[in-house]
């Protein structure tokens, strides 16, 4: 299965937050990406409900560090805006490595289980700067991809060593890729050696879950469609 692409991001400015507790006030970002903000970007340059991405690791090129800027927040509470200060991280450049594999929850797909087709259309998608727009963390953080060898160039953190960013978010767990019926966020212990960070799986005992809520998946329903001739957009990549 021929599934593994890697691309370089980048941007003037990235929010990494908690999103458990990102609603209203101060917003401080990680001074990593996360593994779902990485997915999502992935998710921008090329999504279907077939594939599920998977992000391997992760390469640090520029220097870690912050910049605050003043915002106004809607209030949550009563009308009006608030006043806060965030803390983004600044002049960002990252490789990312990442791979595909099908979602076994979507069993009315697998008639669109054609690795082949995912993965050059995904290729194509990465050369042309994504399907949709790309940002980094939060939407006002845009971002740039293009096309790179995992590895290729200089980083500010070669033969840099270890270090440990604590207990900090995953990804989260969506009942139409992992348990039905139920929405859990992850948490890990993320380490980055010499500028590289690999990420551990969605399904590793690792992991810290915490359960959100019950939520239930309502995807579209899709079985006898291709006999209707209603998903020849679909399968040639265009939907």
């Amino acid at each position: 299965m021929q599934n593994i692409v890697t691309f370089k991001a980048w941007g003037k400015y990235a929010l990494f937050t908690d999103p458990l507790t990102k609603i209203g006030g101060e917003k401080y970002s990680y001074q990593i990406p996360t593994y779902e903000a990485l997915k999502g970007i992935l998710s921008s340059v090329y999504w279907k409900p077939t594939i599920v991405w998977i992000i391997d690791k992760v390469r640090v090129m520029k220097r870690i560090k912050t910049q605050t800027r003043s915002a106004k927040p809607i209030k949550y509470y009563k009308e009006g805006n608030d006043l806060a200060i965030y803390t983004y991280l600044a002049d960002v450049e990252y490789q990312v490595q990442a791979r595909f594999v099908w979602n076994e929850h979507r069993k009315d797909l697998e008639h669109d289980r054609n690795d082949n087709k995912h993965y050059f259309v995904a290729k194509r998608m990465i050369e042309r700067g994504g399907r949709r727009d790309v940002f980094l963390g939060t939407r006002e953080c845009q971002a740039y991809v293009e096309p790179c060898k995992f590895g290729e160039g200089k980083s500010e953190y070669d033969n840099y060593g270890v270090l440990d960013f604590g207990l900090m978010f995953h990804g989260f767990d969506y009942p139409d890729e992992a348990q039905k019926g139920e929405f859990y966020a992850r948490f890990w212990r993320p380490k980055m050696v010499d500028g590289v960070i690999e990420f551990v799986l969605p399904n590793d005992k690792s992991l810290v879950r915490k359960f959100v809520r019950p939520m239930k998946a309502s995807p579209p329903a899709t079985i006898g469609l291709m006999e209707e001739g209603l998903l020849e957009g679909y399968e040639e990549g265009s939907v």
